[in-house]
């Protein structure tokens, strides 16, 4: 006698094909909440939420979205776009890539400048990072 499982009249073992968690959310991802200081007088609390690969009209690029907070009630997108042609120019220029690390680097130069000068940051909260500004960008990192 071999041993074959019995099929079952029962329908809840019949299901076995269907997962028993496909409504189960996404678990939540711990932020490091940051502060910093502008030079507008205010502190604004802020924290990394994603980065993007996107298109804005017709250039690629990635999208960094930092989450901001004026007042610690209210919290905002602040969208960095950074011009991947932008990035592959410079990268020729000094003949070696731009690292990803290095260009979340540049993406948070950009958020302290937009909060440094920008008054109310929520009313603008895009900015692109592009071949007239990416040199003065790296520039204060030393690359």
């Amino acid at each position: 006698m071999a041993c074959v499982p019995e099929r079952s009249t029962d329908p809840f073992d019949n299901q076995a094909h269907r997962s028993n968690n496909r409504s189960m959310t996404r678990p939540e991802t711990v932020r490091r909440i940051k502060s910093y200081s502008s030079a507008t007088g205010y502190v604004y609390q802020y924290y990394f939420y994603e980065v993007l690969k996107t298109r804005r009209g017709l250039s690629s690029g990635n999208e960094y979205v930092y989450m901001v907070s004026r007042d610690r009630q209210k919290v905002f997108p602040v969208k960095i776009f950074v011009k991947g042609e932008a990035v592959g120019k410079w990268s020729k220029s000094v003949d070696r890539p731009l690292s990803g690390t290095e260009e979340y680097a540049v993406a948070k130069i950009c958020l302290f400048q937009i909060l440094d000068e920008v008054e109310d940051v929520e009313a603008h909260p895009d900015a692109v990072v592009d071949d007239s500004n990416l040199a003065g960008l790296l520039e204060k990192l030393d690359l």
